[in-house]
């Protein structure tokens, strides 16, 4: 049995920068990083404008649906995760997402850790991992990106900021955005994201950055092994001593961390015998220690999109994705210097992050616990996002062709109440757990959904500015009644892939795990790490 002084299990965000870190500390101990998946080494898998079709690869994705949806007409939803070095960063679509401040002094509170998950302490270690850069094209404007350089770090192994090049209709998105009231923010990532901002991307000159990334140059005590899925955790009593994949033993000196995400972690947990008694005992899983919570809360982050055909003056996308020979012609370009159309098309958005001030209002918002009340109405936590020039053609096989030249608009619910269950369907430790996340099972979350849609349609939809520009509806909601905008959400909704909250953290007899989703960087790769020291199981 190999034996190395830690074992990191999974290597998304989580696990790639706690191995990379772990391994960087001056007592160098030797550190074992273990990925169910390969190593993701094609260069290709690069380019920034194709960060929105790596999750098709069939290799690099779990593959998993949830189970069917009763409040969204009994739709499985696609529940994709990375597999493979760098983890979903590795297949997620680039955008590089900070939380509010208030939510990690939230998360200190609940967990009762400033230190460790604090504001002050998260931006720190932030800024720790990127390599940011402040460049954008002349012609943009300070008041749409012009980050204060004092949130940022300089010196990491991840390489985030703008776009070289903008399609044409970004900015003019932006202000379409400004004129319809809401506020402009110049940098989302800066602890308070509320505003119109122009996005912040996992990349640069054109080359995505993943999680690889953080151990790019890793010291020889970081030992790293693909295709090593992780069955289950080796106890001494109920100490977890190390680890077992199909064909092999690790042993771990000091500490075993889970951090194989919100779906795998409680799996490995789980058949390993710590999880519910009453699953464990029904698929004859020896209980090593009965933790109910295992599995439990499972939370998300989920959108409906609005799609329009626009006049082929608004936009040159037609002329780019409706021509095979421009698209090759593009990606050597790519490989020769990282320039080009695959640099620019699809690689900068407009993101948006703002308040409903109808929302505490409601019957609904009123009926939450006044802790979760006073969290929904601190300054910097939104109610719901925005995303702009989402390549929605890649994602309709019916989508016209005739009709490339068209706007999508991305409607995200934030902070929902419904919380799901992972659990249990098979004794089979490489069988798919079964995720449940009842979407819109509760009546916050539809009431928020639909104010959302609404405000998205009434102050920017029917705009003269957006308009002007508008030939056709090509995926929008049948009407403008609430009951109409609901029955859009339960028909189109989909996972952001921010599955969170199926570990709890905290003190064991704690109050309940958080309640926001936004709680990592990079969007589409949110981890979940579960540390099991020698001396004590949890």
């Amino acid at each position: 049995m190999a034996t190395y002084d830690f074992i990191v299990v999974g290597s998304g965000p989580a696990g790639s920068a706690l191995a990379s870190s772990l391994s960087r500390t001056a007592a160098k101990p030797s550190v074992l990083l273990l990925e169910a998946g390969g190593q993701n080494a094609d260069p290709n898998l690069r380019v920034d404008g194709k960060r929105w079709l790596t999750f098709t690869n069939q290799e690099m994705n779990w593959g998993f649906k949830t189970a069917p949806q009763e409040h969204c007409d009994g739709r499985s939803i696609d529940y994709s995760g990375g597999r493979g070095l760098g983890g979903s960063s590795a297949i997620n679509f680039g955008v590089y997402t900070i939380g509010a401040r208030d939510d990690y002094d939230e998360w200190a509170r609940v967990a009762g850790d400033d230190a460790a998950f604090g504001w002050s302490a998260m931006q720190k270690r932030f800024k720790q991992l990127e390599n940011f850069s402040e460049k954008r094209p002349a012609h943009v404007a300070d008041k749409f990106a012009k980050p204060d350089m004092s949130n940022h770090g300089t010196s990491g192994s991840l390489k985030v900021g703008f776009a070289a090049e903008w399609e044409d209709d970004v900015v003019p998105m932006l202000e379409v955005f400004e004129k319809g009231g809401f506020p402009i923010n110049p940098d989302h990532n800066s602890g308070d994201p509320i505003g119109m901002s122009a996005l912040i991307s996992s990349a640069s000159n054109g080359r995505r950055s993943t999680a690889q990334d953080l151990y790019a140059d890793k010291p020889d005590n970081l030992t790293i092994v693909t295709c090593s899925r992780v069955r289950k955790l080796i106890f001494e009593g109920r100490k977890a001593v190390g680890v077992e994949t199909k064909d092999k033993q690790y042993r771990a000196n000091k500490e075993v961390i889970l951090s194989a995400g919100a779906l795998n972690s409680p799996s490995i947990l789980m058949h390993s015998g710590i999880g519910p008694k009453n699953q464990l005992e029904k698929y004859h899983i020896p209980v090593v220690l009965d933790v109910p919570a295992v599995g439990q809360g499972l939370r998300d982050h989920n959108f409906c999109p609005l799609v329009y055909s626009r006049s082929e003056t608004s936009t040159a996308r037609k002329a780019f994705y409706g021509d095979q020979k421009t698209m090759d012609a593009a990606l050597e370009q790519w490989k020769q210097d990282g320039t080009g159309p695959w640099s620019k098309f699809a690689c900068q958005a407009g993101i948006g992050f703002f308040k409903l001030p109808s929302l505490p209002n409601h019957p609904s918002f009123k009926a939450l616990p006044a802790s979760e009340q006073a969290l929904l109405q601190k300054p910097t936590v939104p109610h719901y996002e925005v995303f702009t020039h989402f390549p929605m053609h890649w994602f309709l096989p019916e989508f016209p062709p005739e009709k490339l030249s068209y706007s999508c608009l991305l409607v995200f619910l934030y902070n929902a109440q419904a919380r799901g269950e992972v659990t249990l369907q098979s004794s089979d430790p490489d069988a798919p757990l079964k995720f449940d996340p009842r979407v819109l099972s509760e009546e916050f979350d539809r009431t928020a959904a639909v104010l959302a849609l609404r405000d998205i349609l009434d102050r920017v939809v029917q705009s003269a500015d957006y308009q002007k520009d508008t030939v056709e509806a090509l995926a929008v909601p049948a009407g403008d009644s609430d009951e109409e905008l609901l029955a859009y959400w339960k028909k189109t909704i989909s996972s952001s892939w921010h599955m969170t909250g199926t570990l709890k953290m905290g003190p064991p007899a704690g109050p309940p795990t958080p309640s926001w989703t936004r709680t990592s960087a990079w969007s589409g790769s949110r981890g979940s790490g579960w540390r099991i020291c020698r001396s004590h199981p949890c």
